[in-house]
């Protein structure tokens, strides 16, 4: 089942043009917005103008006087930039069937806008625009702090220098940007957020590919956050080697559960939490002992193993050797006989992940393949590999979303537990062999278990 299930929009081609000023999160909304189609499997790419840029101006010093509109051979530069970028955009769509691609730039005046969308529609594509507006000035400020202190174009500068010359950029385009209005832009597709969150104004969002966009965008809190994971203890089906079920956990489940409040602790401090696992009795066990706010999610649930539920890897493969083959030759798409696919899987997550951007701290207790399809958002792990990854029992993991990735923390509770990890090819359960170790080592570079 791939994007066509979700949509009648199966050839619809959406070019996303950014708007705004420097420094109002551009970057951030467009790497969200990859990473959020990409894990929905449809197909989708950003185009940073920037990089375009610092190709084509060779030596020419980047500093703000770059930026004046009244700069002939910046301008000039800048537009051959946008073209290049257009170019290979067009190109993207027609040679690698792409149905999403993200032209990141300021694209500050209507002029550039209108260029735009008349190449966008004359090559079958849907422009939507979508602004990002602040006045926010101390949001600014930190933004253009940390652009000063990370961008390629101020590799060489001090820090403060960086910083006030980004500013003065800023100020540069002030002069001559040209915000989305309702009414003069009334004919065009666009979306526009007011300090992200405050105020969105969408206009003539006319399909479903768009509108969940939008809806995606509406629901980005860029505030610093963290997200810490856990599976469950270890279950007695876990040591029976059985998969599914709703068993119960294991004497040393119950002691990960007890130590898990203080790894909590330990890790967030005195941060407010809310801690979330499925309706199974074997999260609500392992979140028995925490003090916080606690949530049951349906959609949290153990991938569906079907007819297979509670049988062990060996009674697969003896009872259903067709079937055992074909989910290790694709184990993303494979679902089970009655069951579910990892697609499955994350079609049902997205609510979660609407949620998660929303929220500001949250602790998820749940399951081996909800977990890797939620790792994978975060850490943008290609959807083929995901099934394989290897997430530990008895580990808490810390995930602290940055605009351009994730930083990870791997907290082990040294309490032993059985390694339910299948490789592929084999109905055996154990400890990942030396050829297959660079795949899982996910998780900062460390041999891990996995169940599904």
């Amino acid at each position: 089942m791939g994007y066509s299930t979700l949509s009648n929009d199966n050839d619809i081609k959406v070019c996303v043009i950014m708007v705004g000023l420097p420094a109002r999160g551009k970057s951030f909304i467009s790497q969200k917005i990859i990473r959020y189609l990409s894990w929905l499997s449809i197909k989708a790419k950003c185009f940073n103008v920037g990089n375009y840029r610092r190709d084509v101006s060779g030596n020419v010093p980047i500093d703000a006087e770059f930026f004046n509109f009244d700069n002939a051979n910046g301008f000039k530069l800048r537009e051959l930039a946008a073209q290049n970028a257009m170019k290979d955009i067009l190109d993207w769509f027609e040679k690698e069937n792409g149905s999403v691609a993200v032209f990141d730039a300021t694209n500050s005046t209507r002029e550039r806008r209108n260029w735009l969308k008349d190449v966008c529609e004359k090559n079958a594509i849907q422009p939507m625009f979508l602004e990002s507006w602040c006045n926010d000035y101390e949001s600014i400020v930190s933004n253009a702090k940390d652009i000063g202190s990370t961008s390629p174009d101020y590799e060489d500068f001090e820090p403060c220098v960086a910083e006030a010359d980004f500013l003065n950029r800023i100020a540069q385009y002030e002069r001559f940007y040209e915000p989305l209005d309702a009414q003069t832009d009334r004919d065009m597709t666009f979306v526009k957020l007011v300090n992200i969150v405050e105020e969105v104004i969408i206009n003539k969002i006319r399909t479903y590919l768009e509108s969940r966009i939008v809806f995606y965008v509406m629901n980005i809190r860029p505030k610093p956050k963290c997200i810490w994971l856990s599976r469950h203890g270890e279950s007695i089906y876990n040591v029976e080697k059985k998969i599914g079920g709703d068993s119960s956990l294991s004497e040393r489940g119950f002691q990960y559960a007890k130590k898990l409040r203080h790894l909590v602790k330990e890790s967030a401090g005195d941060v407010k939490l809310t801690a979330w696992t499925s309706t199974l009795k074997r999260t609500q066990q392992t979140a028995k002992y925490l003090p916080y706010k606690k949530l049951q999610w349906k959609a949290l649930d153990e991938l569906d193993a079907g007819v297979c539920d509670g049988m062990t890897y060996e009674e697969i493969e003896k009872k259903y050797p067709e079937d055992f083959k074909a989910r290790d030759n694709d184990k993303y798409e494979y679902r089970y006989r009655g069951g579910e696919s990892y697609r499955d899987v994350v079609i049902r997550l997205e609510p979660v992940i609407m949620e998660l951007e929303r929220q500001e701290n949250v602790l998820i207790i749940t399951h081996q393949a909800v977990l890797r399809c939620i790792y994978a958002y975060f850490m943008n792990v290609p959807q083929e590999e995901s099934p394989w990854m290897s997430i530990p029992l008895h580990t808490l993991i810390k995930l602290e979303p940055r605009a351009y990735g994730t930083k990870v923390t791997k907290i082990n509770a040294n309490i032993p537990a059985v390694s339910t990890y299948k490789e592929k090819g084999t109905s055996q359960v154990g400890e990942l062999s030396q050829s297959s170790t660079k795949l899982h080592q996910l998780l900062n570079d460390s041999p891990l278990e996995d169940k599904f």
